[in-house]
């Protein structure tokens, strides 16, 4: 039984999600967007431009090791332009580690000699409460333009408290990369394997995927127009691409409404396809993110919990243990579904650590997938929090092709269970049962009583139902408000 206390957070906290939820729908309402919260049918593509995009390839790049190269390989090849837009960037960070070392400014320097490369980063906290503020950012665009004829044009163009945090990198409209992948040091190394040996610092699981064919169109436009609505220099419209494969791609963002001109309506096309992807679950939610606490994205979990559609029904969550923000925030969520599960076992909510010589050490969760049923994914730079969903510009990618959904999710579980493909490759609700829930728990029970970890998996510590439920919503009031 709850003390008063608790009992006085928790009511207090439903009432101010409550106020957070209706100031949304408000809010969505007034602009025309009130389908991102009641999606008009129940398919699993977004409503509205750009649609999906028949004929393309999408290929998921887990952890920095793999997918950093990568950029830099892909960057080598560029022939026309390259267009980069992030959070923020460190100039001499690394995209290759062994065996030659190659930063990020010395190859779009290097680049930026036969071709033009534009650089888009938000400007910066306008107050030195956090980092980046303004100083910084004017600081690391004088490092990466120095001496080089790179262009890189800070965006100011905000909602106040906010920022812009979308990861995309297009190259000559024939690839684009998009993800959750930084390319800095700001607050952790990016660069880390799917192994994550402690490494004497914070480690680091993220993920971005390389898309080809149509949808790169998409990517190229987006960033067209941002930097026209900035720079007010007008860029070619990128070319349209051909078939490259046979994988359905859709573009989806985030884009507050009177942020941008050539959007001046908003786009909250992420939240739609969340809340499209979670209400159709059936058997299986599996999701990885920096945060979690919007409360439009809990309450269809919590309903799903709490009347499962089958007795199958899992929700398996990968979170940092100890996250930049908000970490009260999501363990009050995690309240909800815990006490809605009742006991079930239906909710699994874990996190990561490095083992090894100089571990344990924590490994900090940095992705933002989502995978329904094996047969909806999406993966991007979006958090499930109020600024991703409702206020920071955001790019995801979305895809219903059930094949990669399902290699995505085996390659996950895989990397995090320290198993084979084939030992993870049962029916997912017996590997959650099985597997998943008997390594979390023991090695929380060892964390609990002081003994050293044998495996990374844990339960993620300090969640039970007794979480306090009103700090994450004033959390959304105070950001939205």
């Amino acid at each position: 039984m709850l003390d008063p206390l608790l009992a006085f957070d928790k009511l207090v906290g439903h009432g101010v999600q409550r106020l957070v939820r209706s100031h949304h729908e408000r809010r969505l309402r007034r602009i025309g967007w009130e389908r991102a919260l009641e999606p008009p049918d129940s398919g699993l593509w977004a409503s509205s431009d750009p649609p999906p995009r028949s004929g393309c390839t999408l290929e998921v790049l887990i952890d920095g090791a793999e997918a950093l190269p990568r950029v830099a390989e892909e960057l080598r090849n560029a022939r026309s332009h390259v267009h980069l837009a992030g959070w923020f960037v460190t100039p001499d960070f690394a995209l290759v580690r062994e065996p030659v070392r190659v930063e990020l400014r010395e190859l779009l320097a290097e680049l930026a000699e036969q071709i033009p490369v534009r650089v888009l980063l938000w400007a910066g906290s306008p107050l030195p409460l956090f980092r980046p503020d303004r100083k910084d950012v004017a600081r690391v665009l004088h490092a990466l333009t120095v001496g080089t004829k790179i262009e890189a044009v800070a965006d100011p163009k905000e909602r106040p408290m906010h920022c812009h945090h979308e990861k995309i990198c297009v190259i000559d409209d024939r690839i684009a990369f998009v993800g959750g992948i930084d390319l800095t040091t700001e607050s952790g190394d990016r660069f880390d394997s799917s192994a994550h040996p402690a490494r004497g610092e914070l480690g680091w699981h993220d993920a971005a995927c390389l898309v080809r064919g149509p949808a790169v169109t998409d990517v190229g436009a987006h960033f067209v127009r941002r930097w026209h609505d900035v720079t007010g220099e007008t860029l070619p419209e990128p070319k349209h691409q051909r078939r490259t494969g046979n994988v359905d791609v859709q573009v989806v963002r985030t884009v507050p409404e009177r942020v941008y001109e050539s959007v001046a309506g908003g786009d909250f096309r992420i939240l739609e396809s969340y809340v499209r992807a979670l209400r159709s679950a059936e058997r299986l939610v599996y999701l990885e993110n920096q945060f979690l606490w919007s409360s439009e994205v809990v309450t269809i979990l919590v309903d799903k919990v709490a009347t499962p559609p089958s007795d199958e029904f899992r929700l398996v969550l990968l979170l940092p243990a100890n996250p930049n923000d908000g970490g009260d925030d999501t363990r009050g969520q995690l309240a909800d579904l815990i006490e809605a599960d009742d006991g079930a076992g239906r909710v699994l909510a874990c996190t990561l650590r490095a083992l090894g010589e100089r571990g344990p050490s924590p490994v900090y969760v940095h992705a933002k997938i989502g995978i329904v049923d094996d047969r909806w994914l999406t993966l991007g730079s979006a958090n499930l929090n109020e600024h991703s969903l409702f206020n920071d510009t955001e790019m995801n990618v979305v895809t219903r092709d059930a094949e990669l959904a399902r290699a995505t999710r085996l390659r996950l579980w895989a990397e995090h269970l320290e198993r084979p493909e084939r030992e993870v490759s049962a029916d997912p609700v017996r590997v959650v049962d099985e597997l998943w829930k008997p390594i979390a728990e023991e090695q929380y029970e060892r964390r609990r009583t002081g003994l050293p970890p044998t495996h990374r998996l844990c339960l993620l510590p300090g969640v039970s139902r007794r979480s306090r439920r009103l700090l994450g919503p004033l959390q959304g009031l105070l950001v939205d408000g």
